[in-house]
């Protein structure tokens, strides 16, 4: 390379002189006698060129071409006719090959260090070597591990080559280190994009799989809402239509000989019907909440049937034609809502089972044993000796319900028949382990 020097005498202004390639630079002598520790201007030039193309390269490439013009027009002014054809092949060699660096930046890279190679073994010396230090970002943010260290060390090699034979003499250590700092922050800077992009990728597959999570946690929770309320309409419809069914035939068969009853039957009949409307409008509420309140104000916001309301349940079923005692024991106010819903749905959907396949004449008997932790249901009746078909044998959902609300409570569910005939249905749940689990 064509360097610079600054050259005064008595009588004339500071002038830029030329010395020929392959001379070494000469500065100035320090006021004590002692040679300068100044970095080369061509080393200074390749350091501010870093500075401006590194952030360029990284977004894109559109800043190369502009670069290359710069330093070609530094050429120009600088080099004389002799030095000049090489200078700008050169350059053109150096920087040329950063416009394909994000398709291929090993491939640049190999580039940039053969054409410095041949730069140092033709000894001229160019600001455009700092495209070593871009094509080295390149590599360390594209690469692994390994071929950073490898790559660091040829950019490093061909530092220590540039100042063995371009350092000023006894100057060596300044620009070495300087060359060595800027290898190592061009190696750094590429190895934190290359993290902050792994970071970014990790952040969106992250961001993806709870999505994917969240999707399936509320088809999970709206297949949950469907059955609980598939089981709600199952012991709501199931339960009163069979009340329904047996009044009906208990007034058409009393109309003749006891007019009086027939008409009881259907005026329970019909009270079962409208019970039946309510409880459907108040399962069905959390479905739509904007409709008009066909029973008027609060109809919707009645509270759910618990315990308490067995005692109603055991009369409607001895109305229907099916004589029930209810053995209520232990405090049961303290119950969660949930836990009572539950026990009333349980005994619900027994007393129907038994109205449905027990003959005439059955009778039921309902046991409640209520605790502090735990709540013992017990519904049996005294039919024949022969085995009634097994609900859930059938086609409906009552035993598989009745399993679900009992295993929501961690609790066990038995039934079958009793060895000297009739049904037998026990449940037990606990309540100190679920006392906020949906019935």
């Amino acid at each position: 390379m064509v360097g610079t020097e600054t050259v005064e005498g008595p009588g004339s202004s500071a002038r830029p002189a030329r010395h020929r390639t392959g001379e070494r630079p000469t500065t100035e002598p320090d006021p004590d006698g002692r040679r300068g520790a100044r970095l080369p201007s061509a080393v200074r030039v390749q350091l501010s060129a870093v500075r401006v193309l590194l952030p360029s390269v990284a977004p894109g490439s559109l800043l190369v071409p502009l670069f290359l013009v710069l330093l070609l027009l530094h050429v120009v002014l600088t080099y004389g006719r002799g030095e000049l054809v090489a200078a700008v092949a050169l350059t053109v060699a150096l920087v040329l090959p950063l416009v394909w660096l994000r398709r291929a930046p090993g491939a640049v890279f190999a580039a940039v260090v053969a054409a410095a190679f041949v730069q140092w073994w033709a000894g001229v010396q160019l600001p455009a070597d700092a495209a070593l230090l871009v094509a080295l970002y390149a590599v360390a943010a594209d690469a692994g591990r390994r071929a950073v260290f490898v790559a660091c060390a040829v950019v490093e090699g061909g530092a220590l080559l540039a100042c063995l034979r371009w350092a000023t003499p006894g100057a060596f250590p300044a620009p070495f280190a300087a060359l060595t700092a800027a290898v190592v922050a061009a190696a750094a800077l590429g190895v934190n994009a290359r993290t902050a992009r792994a970071f970014l990728v990790a952040s969106q597959e992250r961001a993806a799989r709870l999505e994917q999570q969240r999707d399936q946690q509320a088809r999970l929770a709206v297949a949950e809402e469907r059955s609980r309320i598939a089981r709600e309409m199952h012991d709501i419809v199931t339960h009163n239509l069979s009340v329904i069914v047996a009044l009906t035939d208990a007034a058409l068969h009393a109309r003749d000989h006891a007019p009086e009853a027939a008409a009881t039957a259907m005026l329970r009949a019909s009270e079962t019907g409208r019970q039946a409307l309510v409880d459907m409008r108040r399962s069905l509420g959390v479905l739509r909440t904007d409709g008009p309140d066909v029973d008027g104000p609060g109809a919707e916001r009645r509270p759910l049937p618990g315990i308490g309301d067995l005692q109603e349940l055991t009369e409607r079923m001895c109305a229907a034609g099916l004589p029930t005692v209810l053995d209520l024991r232990g405090a049961h106010d303290r119950l969660p809502a949930t836990a009572q819903l539950t026990v009333y749905r349980l005994v619900q959907e027994a007393l129907t089972n038994t109205l449905k396949h027990a003959p005439a004449g059955a009778r039921a008997e309902v046991r409640l044993q209520c605790r502090a932790r735990s709540v013992t249901v017990d519904v049996t009746d005294d039919g024949p000796r022969t085995t009634p078909p097994r609900p859930e044998a059938a086609s409906g959902h009552g035993i598989p319900g009745m399993r679900e609300r009992a295993a929501a409570y961690r609790g066990t569910l038995r039934v079958g028949p009793l060895p000297g005939g009739g049904w037998h249905v026990h449940a037990r749940l606990f309540l100190d382990s679920a006392e906020a689990a949906t019935a």
